[in-house]
């Protein structure tokens, strides 16, 4: 397995990271929470295991922001916070599993293992481009030609699914199941007015278009219509 360590504590981490060697396993290990979320999107991991407490990002916002960006790797939190409500808002975070401080490592290293037995998850795109268009879903920005595009969370999934579907139609059920939730026609123009939206804060000042209206059957985002 290869598995990632996020943890602050360096006699807790060598600890760690010498028992997982010495039983064959490949350990990666960060030293802070910002450390970590980059690596744990940059790298391709069979496990994390992630403290609570972590410099500059805890270990909480770490998971939420790596869930949200569609980064599944099974998660176990090792953390000396054991109350039932800390246990509780680890896994409601995204967390798989969770150990509490002081630990058997013959413990650890089964629960580790457990996770690591999970049938391999299918790599995910967190980074879309089309047309000078850059769409990152960790670190939630959007640009084009390099300058930075604020969108509201509600635009921001709407893209989301287009460049999910670049050059494929989308029609306005699809929109309205995967970006509202609605499994039924609201019979409003909640759509199209978020299109227009959305077109004015991506297309407009901009070549080419990457949003088009397809008459009859919904949209697509593409360099050509």
């Amino acid at each position: 397995m290869r598995i990632l360590l996020i943890e602050d504590d360096a006699q807790t981490a060598e600890y760690i990271r010498r028992g997982l060697t010495e039983l064959g396993q490949s350990v990666d290990h960060a030293r802070d929470g910002q450390e970590g979320l980059l690596m744990a999107t940059s790298g391709t991991y069979d496990v994390l295991v992630i403290d609570r407490m972590l410099p500059r990002l805890d270990g909480l916002t770490v998971l939420r922001m790596l869930r949200e960006g569609h980064v599944r790797t099974p998660t176990l939190f090792l953390t000396a916070m054991g109350s039932i409500d800390d246990r509780v808002k680890g896994l409601e975070s995204g967390g798989d599993d969770y150990l509490v401080k002081p630990f058997a490592f013959s413990e650890f290293y089964a629960r580790v293992c457990s996770l690591g037995r999970r049938p391999p998850l299918q790599e995910v795109q967190t980074v879309f481009t089309l047309g000078g268009l850059e769409m990152d879903l960790i670190k939630r920005t959007v640009t084009r030609a390099g300058k930075a595009i604020e969108l509201q969370p509600t635009e921001f999934r709407l893209l989301e699914y287009l460049l999910r579907h670049a050059g494929r139609a989308v029609t306005r059920t699809m929109l309205l199941e995967h970006v509202w939730g609605f499994h039924f026609d609201p019979k409003t123009n909640i759509v199209e007015t978020h299109i227009s939206r959305l077109r004015a804060k991506v297309d407009r000042g901009f070549t080419p278009e990457l949003i088009h209206t397809l008459r009859g059957v919904g949209y697509k985002a593409d360099v050509a219509p």
